[in-house]
């Protein structure tokens, strides 16, 4: 299982993905990789992998994994 999730989104929405996983005490911690694009990497344990994917999911924004 891979640690870090790659996602797309608009970059409007990085500090808002940022705020979330705070939110949750650090499951994810969110780095922007590219700004422009907005690409973020956001590194997980094995043991939040799949909660931070169901967080993500429900996001009221759109999101490519990548």
């Amino acid at each position: 299982m891979n640690d870090i999730i790659h996602v797309r989104l608009d970059p409007t929405s990085i500090n808002y993905v940022n705020r979330i996983m705070e939110g949750y005490e650090y499951l994810g911690v969110v780095t922007t990789v590219d700004r422009k694009q907005g690409i973020v990497a956001i590194r997980v344990t094995p043991d939040t992998y799949n909660e931070v994917k169901k967080i993500l999911a429900n996001l009221p924004i759109v999101l490519e994994y990548i």
